[in-house]
C-alpha cells in the first residue's frame, strides 16, 4: 500500500515512541509511577512517550488541533484536523511487566476519524489504516474474521477496575454472552483489541466505558477491514457515547442484540 504522506507521519512518531517505551518497558521496575485514581496510572513512560508523538506531530503538522491521553486538548489553527493520541494503551499491563500494550494514534477531519495506526512495538506489529484505502498490517492487508455462529466466536472486552466503575454492567454482559459464545478475552488494550477484530484474530468487541483516544484509531481500521462499528446507543457515534461494539457483519447483528438487551 502507498501511505500518504500523513499516515507516514503518524507511523515515524509511532515507531519513535515505541523505541522509547521499548527501553522503558526493559526497566519497568525502575519507573517512576502516580496514581490519577483508583486503577488509573501514569507514569513517566506515559507522559514521554506523548511527548514524542507530540513533537513529532506539531513538527510536520503544526495547524493540526491536538487530543492526547495525558495533555489533553489544544485547538489548531485548522479547525478540521485534530490529532487523537494514546501514547500508551494498556498502561497498566505495562507497568506489571505484561507485554501486551500499544500506541494508538488517529487523525480526526471534521470529526471523523479518517486514518488511524495502532502500533505494538514488542511484536512489530503496525496496524493501520486510512478511509478508503483498506486496513492493513505490516504489508499484509486484513479482513474480518469469517465465522458465522456466535458458538465459534472468541471476543474480547474491558472490565471496570474500581469501585468508581461498578461492575454491575461487565457481569450482565458476560453473562449474557458466555453461555451463547466460544469465550471471552479480557486482554486490557482497548486498541489492540480492536486492531485484533480487524485482523480476525477476536471476531467482536465491545467496552461501555472508554475515552476517545481508546477507540479513535481502532474504529477506522476495523472498518476498513470490513467490519461493523457503532455505539451501544445506535442513535449516537462511539466516540459521543464512549462505549462501542465492534464485530464482523454476520456476527455483528447477534452481538449488538445481546448486548443492547443487556443494557445499562
Amino acid at each position: 500500500m502507498q501511505a500518504s504522506a500523513n499516515l507516514n507521519v503518524m507511523i515515524q512518531a509511532a515507531r519513535k515512541a515505541g523505541r522509547s517505551l521499548m527501553k522503558d518497558f526493559r526497566e519497568v521496575e525502575n519507573l517512576q509511577v502516580s496514581r490519577k485514581g483508583p486503577g488509573d496510572f501514569v507514569s513517566r513512560a506515559d507522559t514521554r512517550a506523548e511527548e514524542i508523538v507530540r513533537e513529532a506531530l506539531t513538527f510536520a503538522r503544526p495547524n493540526y488541533g491536538w487530543l492526547g491521553e495525558e495533555s489533553g486538548e489544544t485547538p489548531g489553527k485548522d479547525p478540521t484536523r485534530r490529532w487523537i493520541v494514546d501514547p500508551l494503551d494498556g498502561t497498566s499491563n505495562f507497568l506489571h511487566g505484561l507485554p501486551h500494550w500499544a500506541i494508538s494514534i488517529g487523525l480526526e477531519y471534521k470529526r471523523e476519524v479518517i486514518s488511524g495506526i495502532i502500533y505494538d512495538p514488542l511484536r512489530d506489529e503496525l496496524f493501520f489504516a486510512e478511509k478508503g484505502t483498506g486496513a492493513w498490517m505490516n504489508q499484509t492487508r486484513l479482513r474480518v474474521s469469517g465465522r458465522t455462529r456466535m458458538e465459534d466466536c472468541l471476543f474480547a472486552t474491558g472490565a471496570p477496575t474500581s469501585k468508581n466503575n461498578p461492575a454491575n454492567h461487565a457481569i450482565r454482559d458476560l453473562a449474557a454472552l458466555m453461555p451463547v459464545s466460544g469465550g471471552v478475552r479480557r486482554l486490557g488494550a482497548a486498541a489492540l483489541d480492536l486492531a485484533y477484530v480487524a485482523a480476525g484474530r477476536v471476531d467482536g468487541f465491545w467496552q461501555r466505558d472508554l475515552k476517545i483516544w481508546d477507540m479513535a484509531a481502532g474504529i477506522v481500521i476495523v472498518q476498513e477491514a470490513g467490519g461493523f462499528v457503532e455505539a451501544m446507543d445506535p442513535a449516537q457515534t462511539p466516540m459521543e457515547e464512549g462505549k462501542v461494539l465492534a464485530a464482523p457483519p454476520q456476527i455483528f447483528p447477534p452481538l449488538a442484540n445481546l448486548l443492547r438487551e443487556a443494557k445499562d
